[in-house]
């Protein structure tokens, strides 16, 4: 190959991955922007509210899979599985990409779980209880907050910041660089509470901006860890259920242990979580567990390298 020849062919790499970039951009773009097409000043948790941001990121998701088709046909990227399997809707492998990324949240939950028992060990009962009760489950489905929580916002945000995302970063930046990339777009994404918070003036700039801080922080280290669950098991199901259970729980509260009266117990639970979470990552993630990993085929790379093996 000639030196003519050669530097055409990076300035086409270069091409593909800006439009790569701008796609995802383009994305986040719509999705966020989505949230604001309703002129109104209610409250972020007023039924009415979230009923019309939840049609319109819903509406979002659902152009998500064409974008995707479209960046396939600018890039010239042909594959021999579908756009559906690509952003990681699919049967083969289902089930333990649905329990065993699941799992894998909840043992690093293990001392927020503990701690949650210890603290009221009848409502810790009750709510484990309740996850058997029908009844329940009826309840939840009719509040509008719980909803928006942890079926719409896990769905729609892993399908368009994992699902449509990842395909598209994966032939430019390789595995490593799409995980740590794609989580970037999601926690720039957030930082639209920033204007939420401003307008109802409830605390200074300052706090504002730092609280905005701590969330772009945590969750772009969150969704790190749901792209590499998306890329080690190219399947949707694992990261949205993470996703789900990770806002059931929140942060875990540590400080609230470190003045707990069994605080060196609470904490050996803490540490034991983490370091289980830490142990048990890659075999809970073995992509032999979910057959092929179709958003593979798109790596520079050969696949193991694409799944981290």
């Amino acid at each position: 190959m000639s030196k003519q020849e050669f530097g055409l062919v990076q300035q086409e790499e270069r091409r593909k991955c800006w439009v790569s970039v701008l796609s995802c951009l383009l994305l986040a773009c719509l999705y966020v922007g989505s949230l604001y097409v309703w002129c109104d000043s209610l409250p972020r948790d007023h039924p009415s509210r979230i009923k019309r941001r939840c049609a319109s990121v819903l509406l979002v998701s659902g152009v998500a899979p064409a974008v995707v088709k479209t960046w396939m046909h600018l890039n010239d990227i042909t594959v021999n599985v579908s756009v559906w399997e690509l952003i990681g809707i699919r049967w083969e492998g289902f089930v333990p990409a649905a329990l065993f990324p699941l799992l894998l949240s909840m043992v690093f939950y293990l001392g927020p779980l503990v701690h949650s028992a210890v603290e009221n060990p009848d409502g810790f009962s009750a709510e484990v209880k309740s996850a058997f009760d029908v009844e329940s489950w009826l309840l939840c489905v009719r509040d509008a907050v719980w909803l928006r929580n942890q079926v719409v916002a896990p769905l729609t945000e892993e399908l368009v910041f994992r699902g449509a995302m990842l395909p598209m970063l994966l032939p430019c930046s390789g595995a490593t660089a799409a995980v740590f990339t794609a989580p970037l777009f999601f926690g720039v994404a957030h930082l639209h509470h920033i204007i939420e918070q401003r307008r109802l003036a409830k605390d200074s700039m300052k706090v504002i901006l730092l609280t905005a801080g701590i969330q772009f922080l945590y969750t772009t280290v969150f969704g790190a860890f749901t792209s590499f669950i998306f890329l080690r098991t190219g399947h949707l199901v694992g990261p949205v259920l993470c996703h789900s259970f990770c806002n059931s729980q929140g942060l875990p509260d540590i400080a609230s242990a470190l003045l707990h009266p069994q605080r060196s117990a609470l904490l050996s639970f803490y540490l034991v979580g983490a370091l289980l979470f830490l142990v048990l990552l890659f075999p809970l993630t073995d992509p032999h567990f979910y057959t092929s990993i179709p958003v593979c085929s798109l790596a520079p790379l050969p696949p193991s390298v694409c799944y981290f093996s």
